[in-house]
């Protein structure tokens, strides 16, 4: 496994602002419906030596689901779906990455939703670094994973006159990730700015 640049070592926090956790599933067999999670929290720390043992964990807040739609939100929040009061968090914590080719990563870990926690694989493209108008160095990822969410006991649905369902299984993730590199306390990058 190559080597990093070094200064990309240590840890980077997901920057909400510019982050997006998303979902997209079909409704009624025929449209889709899409949504994100608007409270989320993220940590990646980067082994430069070797990028395959670097961390992830991501943290999402239940209740913040959006889909643009009052109602829509509400229930998904209940126990029909995501059971918000009871399990207030979607948590995913990698285990092993494994670089598939340069800038293509497997993020393995677990996902636990409602309580159920399953081995999944995510698979993500580290897309650079830049340093932004703040001084901040700030990394760019994005990828996305099928799950079939009734594995995690999201079971609810209402039958179609066609034969069809309305909510269909598959639920595809959406991960858009900006992350900014923590400076710790004293520590320059060499700037005289």
């Amino acid at each position: 496994m190559p080597e990093i640049d070094s200064s990309l070592a240590g840890e980077w926090t997901f920057d909400p602002a510019h982050t997006r956790i998303g979902f997209s599933t079909r409704h009624a067999m025929v449209t889709k419906v899409r949504g994100a999670f608007n409270d989320i929290e993220g940590v990646i720390v980067v082994d430069a030596d070797d990028p395959t043992k670097s961390t992830v964990k991501l943290t999402i807040q239940v209740a913040s689901i959006d889909t643009r739609n009052a109602d829509r939100d509400g229930h998904l929040r209940t126990n029909d779906f995501f059971d918000a009061p009871q399990f207030p968090e979607i948590v995913f914590v990698s285990k092993r990455i494994d670089q598939v080719e340069e800038n293509s990563y497997i993020v393995n870990g677990d996902l636990t939703i409602k309580g159920v926690t399953k081995e999944t694989a995510v698979p993500i493209e580290f897309i650079g670094v830049e340093k932004d108008p703040s001084g901040n160095l700030r990394a760019g990822f994005e990828g996305s994973r099928r799950i079939d969410r009734k594995e995690f006991g999201v079971n609810w649905n209402a039958a179609l006159d066609s034969g069809g369902v309305l909510v269909s299984d598959r639920i595809l993730l959406e991960f858009e990730i900006s992350a900014v590199k923590t400076v710790a306390d004293g520590d320059t990058d060499g700037d005289s700015d």
